[in-house]
């Protein structure tokens, strides 16, 4: 579970304190070190060098993994987090932006253009969504590739987010053991979830506890918006282990290029 936290902050979430606040940036990290598979993949895409595109680069983790041997920029509205981005070791070889995916316009085009960690899922509305990709669409280079990643709404996902089944217990270099959980609720008629985000420090410390919404987009619709974008996709992924999507999947991972 601690990838649910791997959000970033680009759309309902700009004002979120989980990724403004540093009393919750702290906590991102560590509960993102599990499960590469994403960075894996990206790394594959990306062996042939050439420039990088980070939309929603959070703190930077792959971003400067991929600045070992690309031209990296890493985008992300959040302040806190590129904070964190630019003290990271590597973090001198990116080109940090502070900016919203939605209307980020760069000047520039790129060999790949990466959204992962679920950050499509920030955008709550099709017309956010739409913005979104035509900033995809804005910045590749003829014969470049995009590739992002949002959860299947049939997997149903929100069902796990709930205190029994997401508390942990999380270890913090500085505050000590920390006890953490979600809790989650789905609106069918819009397909956004509400999920809290709360840590529970030693010490009698009052809990932090955030709201955060993200929506779950189909299949279909996004196919459309895709298209409707000049973006055509060549592979429909289920999981970041190189699985065919299918109604079942847990992901929807589309991989493309310009039309």
């Amino acid at each position: 579970m601690s990838r649910m936290a791997n959000i970033w902050a680009i759309s309902g979430g700009m004002n979120d304190p989980i990724y403004n606040d540093a009393d919750f940036v702290q906590f991102y990290d560590i509960e993102n070190q599990d499960g590469r598979d994403d960075f894996d993949w990206c790394i594959r895409l990306a062996r042939q060098g050439g420039s990088i595109l980070d939309l929603g680069c959070g703190t930077g983790q792959l971003a400067t993994e991929l600045a070992e041997r690309c031209s990296v920029t890493g985008v992300d509205p959040a302040s806190a987090m590129l904070d964190v981005a630019r003290r990271r070791i590597g973090g001198d070889k990116v080109d940090w932006v502070l900016a919203d995916a939605r209307t980020a316009r760069l000047g520039r085009r790129f060999d790949l253009v990466l959204l992962t960690g679920h950050v499509f899922q920030v955008f709550l509305t099709a017309e956010d969504q739409r913005a979104v990709l035509r900033t995809i669409a804005q910045h590749l280079a003829p014969g470049g590739r995009f590739i992002f990643d949002t959860r299947n709404p049939a997997a149903k996902a929100w069902l796990e987010w709930t205190p029994q089944r997401s508390e942990r217990m999380v270890e913090h270099p500085s505050l000590g053991t920390v006890r953490a959980w979600y809790d989650a609720d789905y609106d069918a008629a819009t397909g956004v979830a509400t999920y809290s985000t709360s840590y529970e420090i030693p010490g009698g410390r009052p809990v932090l506890s955030a709201e955060s919404k993200i929506a779950f987009p189909k299949k279909d619709d996004l196919a459309g918006m895709l298209d409707e974008n000049g973006l055509l996709v060549e592979q429909w992924l289920g999981d970041w282990q190189g699985e065919p999507y299918t109604a079942a999947s847990a992901e929807i991972i589309p991989i493309g290029r310009l039309r």
